[in-house]
């Protein structure tokens, strides 16, 4: 395996558990779209994600992890997080290079994978409102609980500063 194999599930986990920060996993099956994890809602409390990955004009990449109802101005979401002129989504390549995943699994936990600091994580205001914030790690067949506090604290540990903003509308 090369040294830029994306991480695993376990070893996320085992980050994770060598920063002290609580998790828990719930497995299910593989989810796409919010509309078809809606069904986990009753057994998996905290604000549920939805993510977007995104780049702008001078190629600079983003993510944007929101709550999974927000509504996203792509028109205008670039003025928020200083993006160079409208955004694009980014290419499933890209994705898998930056962040480890592929279409459908993205996820704010991809920071571990993007050694090389590629990517800008922006973690919308009203979805770190939450206590609890939940994320796929690293596949959509299981969502991961953590406190969004401790979200922040395991982007930190994996060289980013992510921007809490309000992103939507």
């Amino acid at each position: 395996m090369s040294e830029n194999a994306p991480k695993t599930r376990d070893e996320l986990f085992a980050f994770l558990d060598g920063l002290g920060i609580a998790h828990k996993t719930v497995d299910h099956a593989p989810v796409f779209t919010v509309a078809e994890s809606v069904a986990l809602r009753d057994e998996i409390p905290g604000g549920h994600t939805k993510n977007l990955f995104i780049k702008d004009k001078k190629d600079r990449y983003f993510l944007l992890t929101v709550e999974e109802n927000a509504a996203v101005d792509l028109k205008q979401v670039h003025n928020a997080i200083g993006g160079s002129g409208r955004v694009s989504f980014g290419r499933p390549e890209k994705l898998m290079e930056y962040l480890g995943v592929a279409p459908g699994s993205v996820t704010a936990f991809g920071a571990i994978n993007d050694t090389a600091e590629n990517v800008t994580f922006v973690l919308d205001a009203e979805l770190m409102a939450h206590e609890i914030v939940n994320c796929h790690p690293l596949s959509n067949d299981a969502t991961t609980s953590i406190a969004s506090s401790d979200l922040i604290r395991f982007m930190e540990a994996t060289g980013h500063k992510p921007l809490v903003l309000k992103v939507t509308s």
